[in-house]
């Protein structure tokens, strides 16, 4: 498994990406409440990461033709801003990667669009405990597998589902490097983490079944079933004192 360490400066640019992220998440936030179509939620991202001397990694990305990823309720991951208006009640997985100085961050966060349902609420705060669990992992020497045992563990305590057929990365000179990092797993198993490896830790989890499909856009992934899904992201570094998260939702 060749994994590339990062060093300091190497890291500190992924650090200005995320940023980069995390502000222009602060600016889709702002926009985002009933009746708005996404695709003004992308532009207002898309124009503020170029102000700031980057671009969006997800544009052009092997096709992908809007600069974020929006996933309104049963979407799961890389929902195309488009002309899809969005409703009182909605969730939205709102996911943005950055690349500036030739190393790129990412991050995705959960939003409500007005009054979201119990379920909902619940699936939202249950995806995002899964996260920093997986994160509280995190040290030189733990296995992949262990993350991916605590996000398990706790998204099917709670009576959710763990997606299988997307995982978390590497993160630096390219959007998805090794390792892959699943949500699922067992303890112990899987490669080991080292210092300066640099992951982006996203779980998928989904109220109903696991399972997940393509829409015929080529993009959209949806859960089987209908049911609603979340997803939460962040990157971070592996330091001797744990996870250095690089990515903010502040």
């Amino acid at each position: 498994l060749m994994v590339h360490l990062k060093t300091e400066v190497e890291i500190d640019r992924i650090r200005t990406s995320c940023r980069i992220a995390s502000e222009a998440m602060l600016r889709v936030e702002k926009e985002l409440k009933p009746g708005v179509t996404t695709l003004p939620l992308d532009q207002v991202a898309d124009h503020y990461i170029r102000s700031q001397g980057a671009v969006a990694s997800a544009l052009g990305y092997k096709g992908f033709p809007r600069s974020i990823c929006i996933s309104i309720n049963d979407e799961v991951v890389h929902g195309i801003p488009g002309e899809r208006v969005v409703l009182e009640g909605d969730i939205l997985a709102v996911d943005i990667a950055v690349k500036k100085d030739g190393y790129h961050g990412d991050t995705s966060k959960m939003f409500f669009v007005g009054e979201p349902s119990i379920q909902a609420q619940r699936l939202v705060s249950i995806t995002q405990e899964c996260l920093y669990l997986g994160i509280k992992m995190v040290k030189p020497g733990i296995h992949l597998g262990d993350i991916g045992a605590a996000i398990q563990k706790h998204a099917e305590g709670n009576g959710f589902s763990v997606v299988r057929d997307l995982v978390g990365h590497g993160v630096g000179r390219n959007l998805h490097e090794k390792p892959e990092v699943p949500n699922y797993g067992k303890q112990g198993t899987g490669a080991k983490l080292k210092e300066g490896m640099v992951i982006a830790i996203e779980p998928m989890i989904n109220a109903g079944v696991y399972t997940v499909q393509g829409l015929a856009d080529g993009w959209t992934i949806t859960t089987t079933d209908g049911s609603l899904s979340a997803h939460y992201e962040h990157t971070v570094a592996i330091t001797p004192n744990g996870a250095d998260i690089l990515s903010s939702f502040d």
